[in-house]
Order: structure tokens, then sequence, then C-alpha cells
């Protein structure tokens, strides 16, 4: 059991090591670099009134097969198994180059995650074409292959012409789970508008409540109840059969031992019913509208926007996910009181989502930038004496960890995020 949310300044290879136990974990999102090959830089508002800005680099993910990457790389594979032998094939197609060094920093981090993450517990890896491919081979190396769940495709922007290729516009998110019996609470996504206009136009005479008619019947036919004619309609003579919904019964407190023509009775007397107009038209079911419940989310992410430059949310960090993203994976795979950790916190939206849907947190960033950032992001969105709930555990030396990280270590740069 964790005792207090926790924000953790330094590696997180070290802070997981040394700080987060074996299957202590519910939910593990993560935001790596993305081996991008680029420098990040945050723009600060100076705070002393004078109306200015500051540049400061927040990150680099610029990744080069040096003797820190080679001997990150023999460790992972002299432990052996399944991810050592990932690693070495890597080695045998990529060879000793830059993205050889970006895998063998994240072979390591992901092998910890898996240990802290229970058996009930998930993973969401954020990633984007660059390295998606190979990060998913590792995945299946660390967690397995069948604990494969879905990769999430998320339209991270907005259309955009790219030279002599489509445009690219989306990330990836790689699902997966610890063991078969994960927590998944079938959260849903809401329905499109012109959907409900076009399907739910009927209404209720009784109530008014708008709903659409559906089926009551399904395919093939059969000897038993359910093929025998109810109030002059057959369904054998269009090959099907009755096919009531046990929920729908269950809501309506039918019986649900009686035979099937005395439940389409008592399915007609509540009301539930649809009669067609015309003549020998088939009975169906009303759905209303009212009970409706969310559609089902699918692996295409497209009703999420990014943050844009007008957006309440934005803070000017480099590579800040919107809230509602992190809403989704968040209800989608824990519960209330449940453990989330994100290993790259960043600008701490996971732990500001986390924190507001009642969930405990672990942070952790390599950045005092990072660090600052999140605090004063805590503050701001629950107040000064939220301060009281987490603690702030610092396991690198500030010019450690910003050498690391490539960070602006200067006392300024701190001050004026803290």
């Amino acid at each position: 059991m964790m005792d207090k949310n926790a924000l953790y300044y330094g590696d997180n290879l070290e802070v997981l090591r040394r700080y987060v136990k074996d299957e202590s974990v519910d939910l593990v999102y993560l935001d790596p670099p993305f081996k991008s090959d680029q420098d990040f830089s945050v723009v600060l508002d100076d705070r002393n009134g004078t109306g200015g800005t500051a540049r400061v680099e927040a990150f680099k993910d610029t990744w080069r097969w040096d003797q820190e990457a080679a001997s990150a790389y023999q460790q992972t594979v002299e432990v052996g198994g399944p991810v050592s032998e990932a690693m070495q094939a890597f080695m045998k197609f990529l060879g000793e180059n830059d993205m050889l060094a970006y895998l063998a920093m994240m072979a390591p981090r992901l092998k910890e995650l898996n240990r802290v993450l229970k058996v009930t517990g998930s993973i969401y890896l954020h990633c984007d074409p660059t390295a998606s491919h190979f990060l998913k081979l590792l995945m299946d190396s660390v967690f397995g292959v069948k604990m494969f769940r879905n990769e999430i495709v998320w339209k991270r922007t907005y259309a955009h012409g790219s030279a002599r290729r489509y445009g690219p516009v989306h990330d990836v998110i790689l699902f997966y789970t610890k063991g078969n019996d994960y927590t998944w609470t079938g959260i849903g996504a809401a329905h499109d508008p012109d959907y409900m206009a076009k399907h739910f136009t009927l209404a209720d005479i009784d109530s008014r409540r708008r709903f659409q008619p559906i089926s009551l019947t399904g395919p093939g036919t059969t000897r038993g109840e359910s093929g025998k004619p109810w109030r002059g309609i057959d369904p054998t003579i269009v090959g099907r059969h009755w096919a009531l919904p046990g929920a729908v019964l269950r809501q309506c407190g039918i019986d649900e031992s009686l035979s099937v023509q005395r439940k389409l009775d008592n399915l007609d007397e509540a009301g539930m019913i649809y009669w067609p107009q015309k003549l020998g038209g088939t009975p169906r079911l009303k759905w209303f509208l009212d009970e409706l419940k969310g559609a089902s989310l699918t692996d295409n992410w497209i009703d999420i926007n990014p943050v844009s430059a007008q957006a309440k949310e934005r803070l000017g960090y480099p590579t800040q996910k919107p809230e509602s993203l992190l809403e989704r994976i968040i209800r989608a795979s824990s519960n209330e009181g449940d453990v989330v950790l994100d290993p790259f916190c960043g600008c701490g939206t996971t732990v500001i989502v986390a924190q507001r849907l009642g969930r405990r947190w672990l942070g952790i960033d390599i950045s005092h930038l990072a660090v600052g950032l999140t605090r004063r992001r805590l503050e701001s969105a629950f107040g000064e004496n939220v301060g009281q709930e987490f603690d702030i555990i610092e396991e690198a030396s500030v010019p450690d960890a910003t050498s690391h990280a490539g960070q602006n270590s200067s006392a300024e740069c701190w001050s004026s995020i803290t």
C-alpha cells in the first residue's frame, strides 16, 4: 500500500529500482522521448512583472551510440531471457547506431515497469512512427506477445502537407497488460450527434421519449418457443427467430422463466414494443435515447484534440498531451484509489488527471524544469494545500540530472518555476 503520492526528481531507472515495490502499481502511462533527434524548449513568462519571456531547454531527444549506450546494451544482454534475445536481434539488424542506443535506454526501464506493475495492471506506451515498430517488438519481449491488447492511433495534430509523402498526423499508443485478468472499466465515448439525429427519430406517444426501433429477432430458425408465432407474426417465414435481450427483460422486471410469447406480451404491456403503421409490419423493440450508453471505443482516437495555442491548459511545454487523453486512459484501465505511475511525467498531465479522478500517483522526471512545472500545476489546480498530499523526492543532484537530460541548470531557471 502506497502511503503518499510522490513526485521524484531523478533518473527513472534508479527511482524505480530504489523506491517502487514489486507489483505495487495498477496503471503505467509513459510518454518517453520519441527518438525524434530534436532539442525541445519551453518558453517561460518572466515573473518579475516586466512582461518578458525566457526560452529554456526542456530536454534533448537526441541519441548517440557511445560508451554509455554500449554499456546499457551489454548489461541488458548479459541478463539473458527474451529481452536479451530481442536486443541481440536489434544489434544484428540495426548495428551500433543511434536507434539501438535509444532501445538500449528503453529496455531496462520497460523491464522495471513490468516488475512494479500488478498482475491486474496495464501499461500504455505513447510513441510515434519513428520507433513504434521497434518498441512494439521490445514490449512483446518484456510483457509477452499475448499481452498485447491494442495499437491505438491518436490523431495528434491537424491535417498538413508533407513533401512526397502523406502528411504525418498521428501518434501511436501501445496498450499491454501484465496478465489476462486486468482492470477494464468498459468506458464509452460520446455518440456522434449526426448518428443520434438520424436514427432516434421517433417519440413515444405517452412520454415523448425519443427512441430507435431495433429488431426483436435474430438470424436462423429454431424448433422451440422462439420459433413460434406471436400475435400472427411468424419469424420463421423470413428465416429468423425471436431474440429478446435479457438486460431489457430484467430492466422491466419480467420473469425470464416465462415462455417467449408471454415475455413478448409483457414487453408490449410495458410500452417497450413499437408497432409499425403499415399492415403486417414486424414489431420492434424501443431503444430509448435517454438510456443510450456511450459508444464502444475503437483503437482510432480522432475525437481528442491536441493542446492548441488557445487552450486554457496549455503551458508551453513542448510535448504536453491533452488532459482528455489521459482521462480516457485512466478511466478505462483503473479505479478510484488505484496507483497510476508516469515515469516520464514531463509537465505533469498524468498526475494532474490522476489527482482529479481520485487515483493515487507517482511521477518521475529527470528534469528540474518538469518537476517544478508539475508542482506549480498541482498547486494551481488544487490549491497550495495539495502539497501536503505528496512528497517531492530528489534522487539525483541537480547537476547530475540536468547533465543527463541536457538541461540548463541555472539557479534562475529553477527559481522561476518553484
